[in-house]
């Protein structure tokens, strides 16, 4: 039955009023994710109307796996993470550990944790910086930016004999002791990086298509930021006043002299603004921990029964070699206390914590990670809502997700 030319015409105008809609798949391959994120866009237009992330492409099991490796081995599994700034992972796993078994480690071994921690920050900021400026066409930003990371990965790979997956600490200490070496390098890098900071800055701070491209995109106001558990620089961006090493002081950051930067606007512009500052911050605490390094072991001594011995004893005593024995084997190890514990510290991009429980063996009953960028996704779609198709990069580069985090 043909319709009535007045409700055909009523249809007409319903239709031209219609919002339609279309789905995008951003990611899980794609430049600008850096890594195996998906998200799925719902857009009208050219406009974001909505954004679900999808997890779970990069799934390695890392929890599970703090259940069945002791707490020696599994800082190898911390570098997997977090593998922008892997050291940063290893010293926050250990500060778990420590804690559960009432351990306190020499100052030298805390300096130089810190001075790692710091460095870490650093080259986790260069390349979630860098990247941000490649994602919004600043492509000689993006290379000084890693130019100077190279440098870093030099430095890491003096002191521990890796560059990228480090593994550097252990439960009661470190692996190796530092080198004179790596000292004059870390006092060079100290020297000149502000130089390569101020080119960098100038560079971007007042380009024009950078600042379009931050400015007023992905606003996350203190209010939400609060509500959502957000921490570091995405956080401080947004005015909350927050940083571990302030609030709640670990290893030896109450030595140092540093400020917490912070910025109100908490859009994309505000997040690079204050990594930007950090590293400068960083930097102070470098140079002050490396100029006063205490002298002294960078591990707990032998009567400790947790503590791995060092190389020299075990290869050249018949005792040495028996406690190396007697920690490495799976029927032997070390007793733990059947208790739980908490520790964290302020990662490059926020709070990173580890909670155990321990069973009296020296392997975990459970391993819970508390990763700053499972939370940071999160609030991907609260920020993201309104802004165009471009400013998904803008935003996500920003947040500096990393995947291995996600997918525990």
């Amino acid at each position: 039955m043909p319709l009535e030319p007045a409700l055909l015409t009523q249809d007409l105008a319903h239709d031209e009023q219609q919002d339609y809609l279309w789905t995008l798949n951003f990611g899980p391959q794609h430049p600008a994710t850096h890594t195996t994120l998906r998200l799925v866009l719902k857009l009208q237009g050219e406009r974001v109307v909505d954004a679900m992330p999808d997890i779970g492409y990069l799934h390695s099991g890392f929890e599970k796996l703090g259940e069945h490796l002791d707490y020696n081995q599994y800082v190898t599994v911390t570098d997997r993470m977090n593998y922008i700034s892997p050291l940063a992972n290893n010293v926050a796993w250990h500060l778990a550990v420590e804690r559960l078994l009432g351990i306190e480690v020499p100052p030298r071994c805390q300096y130089l944790r810190v001075i790692l921690c710091e460095l870490a920050r650093i080259s986790d900021h260069l390349l979630c910086t860098g990247a941000m400026g490649l994602d919004t066409g600043a492509f000689t930003f993006f290379l000084y930016a890693f130019n100077r990371r190279e440098d870093l990965y030099d430095i890491f790979e003096t002191l521990c004999g890796a560059r990228f997956t480090n593994s550097y600490t252990r439960v009661g200490g470190l692996m190796y002791d530092a080198t004179p070496l790596f000292i004059e390098k870390v006092r060079q890098f100290v020297r000149t990086f502000p130089r390569t900071l101020d080119d960098m800055q100038r560079l971007l701070d007042r380009n024009r298509i950078f600042l379009d491209r931050t400015r007023g995109v992905g606003v996350l106001s203190r209010e939400d930021a609060l509500a959502w558990s957000c921490t570091g620089p995405v956080a401080r961006a947004s005015g909350v006043t927050r940083d571990l090493r302030k609030d709640e002081p670990y290893l030896c950051y109450r030595d140092f002299d540093f400020r917490i930067c912070c910025a109100r606007e908490g859009d994309c512009l505000a997040r690079y603004l204050v990594r930007m500052s950090e590293m400068r911050e960083s930097l102070k605490i470098v140079s002050q921990a490396i100029e006063n390094l205490p002298a002294g072991p960078v591990n707990v001594g032998q009567e400790c029964r947790a503590v791995l011995p060092e190389k020299p004893w075990v290869y050249s005593t018949i005792e040495g070699c028996i406690a190396h024995f007697e920690l490495a084997m799976s029927n032997r190890g070390f007793e733990t206390p059947c208790e739980e514990s908490y520790a964290a510290i302020e990662s490059p991009n926020g709070e990173l914590g580890f909670y155990l429980v321990g069973d009296g063996s020296d392997v975990a009953w459970r391993a819970r990670c508390r990763p700053p960028s499972f939370v940071h996704f999160a609030v991907f779609p609260l920020l993201i809502r309104g802004h165009t198709l471009s400013d998904v990069v803008a935003v996500l580069g920003s947040l500096n997700i990393i995947a291995a985090e996600l997918d525990r």
